[in-house]
């Protein structure tokens, strides 16, 4: 499973939402109008990321499920 390249991409697609869900977090943390805007748009691509890694992981239980590995 661990070698398994679309279980990898899913994986770093997970990182990738927790990696802008911080950077979002922060940028709201400083304060600011510019900050909220900033955050805001973060947490939109964090949206957009999120749903990217959810239908990666569906695909790959899909796919594990059809090959019956």
């Amino acid at each position: 499973m661990l070698s398994d390249p679309l279980f990898i991409i899913a994986a770093i697609a997970c990182l990738g939402v927790l990696f802008v869900l911080i950077l979002g977090i922060g940028s709201f943390g400083k304060g600011g109008e510019n900050s909220a805007k900033r955050s805001n748009k973060l947490m939109r691509y964090r949206i957009y990321a999120q749903a990217v890694a959810v239908a990666l992981i569906i695909l790959f239980v899909f796919l594990r499920r059809m090959g019956g590995q």
